[in-house]
């Protein structure tokens, strides 16, 4: 298929080492090296920090920050909210509880089992009305949530934020499915450029399996998270210089994505 072009006007990132994209991006320049460690996401409104599962506040914290970026209202946005495993706490929680007191099960917790929870929780929060998407695709999650939130830029001619995480994988479950740590991801992509664009990415799909990787010393931060894929898109983005990334769709088809800076302001459409 022929190349499309979108361009990036919001960007968020979290992870315990590279807490917010303020951090996180002279790091992964390789300007400064990154802080041992930070405290817990905020989430979008602090009042929810106390009872909102690790799932929902780091995708309302990239969320939030991707429009604080843009400097866009949440409102205005259909959104795209992609996770690997979901949340892998609550779901070693429930399964515990079963087997041993299944009649004690929180219908809370089982509130916030769902895999669209963190949605739930950012439409309700922000009072959007616009609609959401909420996916996974296990190893190629990011790429298929950056292709599903192009996707819908282009054909829906309208920015479109999307918020990828993974949390840490607890209890037998880890023994079966891989994820340490905490990482966030955000970036609102628009079909039009406008004064605040940060970067054009002119993207498609194609056949193949040779994937970007990041750099070694970044690529540590975020070692054995699910969502550690998206590191070299949002590398490429920090770094701000022109270059390929491909990232995953399927064991056999990429996203390739070709990411320039034009001058603020005058990014060229065609």
């Amino acid at each position: 298929m022929g190349m499309l072009t979108a361009y990036v006007n919001g960007i968020s990132f979290w992870a315990p080492r590279l807490p917010g994209w303020h951090i996180a991006a002279p790091v992964l320049r390789g300007e400064v090296r990154g802080p041992a460690a930070a405290g817990r996401a905020a989430g979008a409104d602090a009042a929810w920090a106390d009872r909102a599962p690790d799932t929902v506040a780091i995708a309302l914290e990239v969320a939030s920050r991707a429009c604080e970026s843009a400097g866009m209202d949440p409102k205005q946005l259909p959104s795209v909210f992609a996770s690997t495993h979901g949340d892998l706490a609550i779901s070693d929680y429930m399964s515990e509880t079963l087997v041993r007191t299944p009649t004690l099960i929180s219908p809370t917790r089982f509130h916030n089992s769902v895999h669209n929870a963190a949605a739930g929780y950012w439409t309700i929060g922000t009072g959007c009305y616009e609609p959401y998407t909420a996916l996974t695709a296990y190893d190629d999650t990011f790429g298929e949530g950056l292709l599903e939130a192009l996707t819908q830029a282009a054909c829906g001619d309208r920015a479109t934020l999307l918020a990828a995480y993974d949390i840490e994988a607890r209890g037998p479950l880890a023994t079966i499915v891989s994820s340490r740590g905490l990482v966030g991801a955000g970036v609102i992509v628009a079909p039009h450029a406008q004064a605040n664009s940060l970067a054009r990415v002119r993207w498609r799909t194609r056949q193949g399996t040779a994937r970007t990787v990041a750099l070694q010393a970044n690529a540590e931060l975020v070692a054995g998270n699910a969502m550690a894929a998206c590191l070299p898109f949002f590398e490429a983005l920090a770094r701000a210089e022109r270059r390929t990334v491909c990232v995953g769709l399927s064991p056999s088809l990429l996203l390739e994505l070709d990411i320039d800076f034009p001058a603020v302001g005058h990014a060229d459409e065609s």
